[in-house]
């Protein structure tokens, strides 16, 4: 509680970048950039997905979620950061604030869930082929679908209850680009050891488990591939995971980081560059890994490219 002579905090200040302040239109533009390309990726993978037949199966059935949550993700932070970086600092009210960690937290959740999904796709399709369409059905994808949203949602509401709670009577003053667990809760009047205990908790089941079951997969993968007689069948089967690998890597390794190692204690300043690493890095290379490295996916792109135009000029 705020004693009679301090002032109850309303909103908050971001700094962004400060330590960049006079290359902020340049980093602008280059984020601008990237959020473009962002966008237009991923709507291009949900579009091609949803509408091409040949593509709805499960690997790209859950690439779509992946690309829906990567945009949500990044639409939920980039916009606001750019404005904080145009204008070296930027305000948000404290419900604004608890909004965006809020919806940020349901969309990490999420990910790491699809990104686990998307494992069991490829330990399914490498270590037990001839199981893969049986196991793998549409009812099952829906489910793990499903509860890759859900989860979080189930889950998170006593912390975020928790966190709705707190007060703010000293600073406002937020060295981040946008609204994270540990910069705020820094600044909360009231002791903040169960909130953090409850956010670990949280992070360890829908982080770090999904993490560890796709290491578990992976082992697994790759046991089988080197069981495989010829270079050529091996080079074949790694090829079909290695995309969702350098995504699992990009992705959990920076929140393993970021919630699991430094989730109590105080707020360190460099985890705002691991955190826009997994804010722009990997829904940027989502798309980009998808569409050159997979055959499936780049003949429907020309074809979409092409409908309105009747004839295609490249192969």
């Amino acid at each position: 509680m705020c004693n009679e002579n301090q002032t109850m905090v309303t909103e908050f200040l971001l700094l962004g970048f400060q330590s960049l302040q006079n290359f902020r239109i340049l980093l602008f533009i280059f984020i601008l950039v990237l959020y473009i390309v962002i966008l237009v990726g991923n709507l291009l993978i949900v579009t091609l997905v949803s509408f091409d037949h040949q593509l709805q199966v499960p690997m790209f059935y859950f690439l779509k979620h992946l690309a829906l949550v990567d945009l949500m993700f990044t639409t939920n932070i980039v916009p606001n950061m750019l404005y904080v970086i145009l204008m070296v600092g930027g305000k948000i009210t404290i419900a604004g604030c608890f909004f965006q960690y809020c919806t940020h937290s349901l969309y990490v959740y999420t990910q790491s869930i699809v990104l686990a999904a998307m494992s069991l796709d490829r330990f399914m399709a490498i270590c037990y082929p001839l199981h893969y369409s049986s196991f793998m059905t549409p009812k099952l994808c829906f489910h793990l679908a499903f509860w890759s949203w859900a989860a979080g949602v189930f889950l998170s509401p006593s912390e975020f209850y928790l966190i709705f709670t707190l007060q703010f009577c000293h600073s406002n003053v937020i060295d981040h680009f946008f609204c994270d667990l540990a910069p705020f809760l820094s600044l909360a009047s009231a002791n903040q050891d169960l909130i953090e205990w409850h956010d670990f908790s949280i992070s360890f089941l829908l982080i770090f488990i999904p993490f560890l079951f796709i290491i578990l997969s992976y082992i697994c993968i790759f046991i089988t591939i080197l069981k495989i007689s010829t270079s050529a069948g091996r080079k074949k089967a790694f090829s079909t995971c290695s995309s969702h690998l350098i995504t699992v890597c990009t992705h959990c390794g920076i929140l393993v980081t970021v919630y699991i190692f430094t989730a109590r204690g105080p707020f360190h300043p460099e985890n705002k560059w691991r955190s826009l690493l997994y804010t722009i890095l990997t829904p940027f290379i989502n798309p980009l890994l998808y569409s050159i490295r997979n055959q499936e996916f780049r003949k429907a792109t020309r074809s979409f490219i092409c409908s309105d135009k009747g004839r295609c000029s490249f192969r």
